[in-house]
């Protein structure tokens, strides 16, 4: 399918989105948001897809918000509700629904002239596609509160110290260390990838008696799949697996 505002490729079991709109910061339009929600389904339905990287066009931004900036597009969701490991590659600003986009993914790569905020409160606005929610359940309550509340941005470097980056990578390189990455993790079990994310991202909202329960029940599924087998017939044998995602 042909897209006007993303650019979507695939290669060895990796997907990657970029945000096409450089002229304008990346910023979220309704055919922006449409088209991100469109390939999220195809991603979702695509068994060669094990790991997905969203990144920004130019060198400019990762996203700089939406336009006009009232709207809400729900493109977070879309990009939460992926199945597989979604990496963030946060190649410059990433400012309100920027932000929102990559708190929505499960890794965050950042070029070391990246920036981060919330600016909507300084417009009597609040973030309005899981800034509120999604940013204190990485940073914290009150460094959350801090950056929305006053507005301000966050070098790469002071991401990095409060956990909301897990690297810093010098930006002609971020690409390169996100695909290295991705490829990392798209070596592994597929379906094994998408219960670690099932279970890390549903166990923080319940007990930990829950969460165990959860995690039993997904680690005695996988016992029943041919990924499973080959794992084991791959150890034995002393060989790389090839898994299927069955």
């Amino acid at each position: 399918m042909a897209y006007s505002t993303i650019s979507y490729t695939t290669k060895d079991h990796v997907a990657a989105i970029t945000l096409n709109r450089p002229q304008a910061g990346n910023r979220l339009n309704l055919e922006l948001a449409q088209e991100l929600a469109e390939v999220c389904r195809l991603i979702n339905q695509d068994e060669a897809v094990y790991v997905v990287i969203l990144t920004g066009a130019g060198d400019k931004a990762f996203c700089k918000g939406s336009q006009p900036e009232k709207s809400v597009y729900k493109a977070a969701a879309a990009i939460a509700a992926i199945e597989k490991p979604v990496i963030a590659a946060i190649n410059d600003d990433a400012l309100g629904l920027g932000l929102e986009l990559a708190l929505s993914c499960d890794i965050r790569l950042a070029s070391d002239k990246a920036r981060f905020g919330f600016p909507e409160v300084a417009k009597g606005l609040i973030p309005a596609e899981g800034g509120t929610q999604r940013l204190p359940r990485i940073v914290g309550r009150g460094k959350a509160l801090e950056m929305i509340l006053t507005a301000g941005t966050i070098t790469a470097k002071e991401a990095l110290e409060i956990g909301l980056v897990s690297r810093i990578v010098p930006g002609k390189e971020l690409m390169a260390e996100a695909e290295t990455l991705a490829n990392t993790i798209a070596a592994k079990g597929p379906i094994a990838l998408r219960f670690i994310k099932e279970a890390v991202n549903k166990g923080l909202d319940l007990t930990l008696e829950q969460g165990l329960r959860l995690e039993a029940d997904l680690y005695f599924l996988l016992h029943t799949t041919a990924d499973r087998t080959e794992g084991i017939n791959a150890f034995l044998e002393k060989r790389k697996p090839k898994f299927k995602g069955k």
